[in-house]
């Protein structure tokens, strides 16, 4: 347990950090899924739009310092990749 005020202090922020963290990567974690869905049902302009819609929510990500810019690059990449193996 900490003993330093600083040190008490900097615990409440890691805390309230990683709550704001966590929210930030499940809504990530959500509109990559409704990608995935809509390529799942061969929908190719629906899942055209839900990719426009995650694109900024995965780059908010990277400023934020919840993802790293390869790893929303991969993960951009492929999707986009299946998007265009689409038929339709």
């Amino acid at each position: 347990m900490a003993h330093h005020k600083s040190a008490k202090k900097r615990i409440r922020q890691t805390a309230r950090r990683t709550e704001v963290n966590i929210a930030r990567r499940s809504r990530i974690r959500t509109f990559v899924k409704k990608v995935e869905t809509a390529i799942a049902s061969g929908d190719k302009s629906a899942a055209e739009s839900a990719f426009r819609e995650a694109q900024p929510e995965l780059h908010r990500g990277i400023t934020k310092g919840v993802l790293h810019r390869n790893t929303v690059a991969r993960k951009l990449s492929r999707l986009s990749q299946r998007i265009r193996t689409l038929n339709g």
